[in-house]
């Protein structure tokens, strides 16, 4: 007896070896599923902007995303339009109302840009300047006269957004 019960379960390992194992495929395609919508809906609410560890961005709670534009960055040391460099800050005429390099680029993207449509001619070109929290107002008000007699009148700044601070919010006469 002992031989047969023996030979039984021997038979049954050897048919369970036979059956190769089947793979589920419904609960990978529910997840991949799950993974692909997932990023359809968050990969459109992100802007990334050219980061430049050199420029510390003042931060704001404005929940408005700015529209992909020319960007000007400026820290302590340098000026650029894009990535090209277009001076230094230190060689800077401080005097000026205008910065002559600046004026040269933009107007040399403008030309590239093409015309204006009728609709945009009044508001002007978009620009988006960052600026470092330690930047002189003087040289800010420089570069935004420069894009202004540049055509690019339309001036965003870029902030590091943080949350709304709800302390503000509340009176000052509360129930203490």
């Amino acid at each position: 007896m002992n031989l047969n019960v023996a030979a039984k379960l021997q038979e049954r390992r050897q048919r369970q070896k036979q059956q190769q194992s089947k793979l589920n495929l419904v609960s990978l395609m529910d997840i991949f599923t799950i993974l692909v919508f997932f990023l359809l809906v968050n990969s459109s609410d992100v802007e990334v902007l050219q980061t430049d560890k050199t420029i510390k961005l003042p931060e704001s709670t404005s929940q408005q995303k700015p529209e992909v534009t020319t960007v000007v960055r400026v820290n302590n040391e340098q000026l650029f339009v894009g990535d090209r460099l277009i001076a230094r800050v230190d060689e800077i005429d401080s005097e000026a109302d205008n910065i002559a390099a600046l004026r040269q680029e933009l107007e040399y993207r403008a030309e590239r840009a093409g015309e204006l449509p009728e609709n945009k001619k009044a508001l002007g070109r978009p620009v988006t300047i960052m600026g470092d929290e330690q930047v002189p107002y003087q040289l800010l008000k420089q570069i935004m006269q420069t894009c202004a007699a540049a055509d690019f009148r339309d001036m965003s700044f870029a902030v590091s957004q943080s949350a709304p601070d709800d302390a503000g919010l509340t009176g000052a006469g509360g129930d203490s």
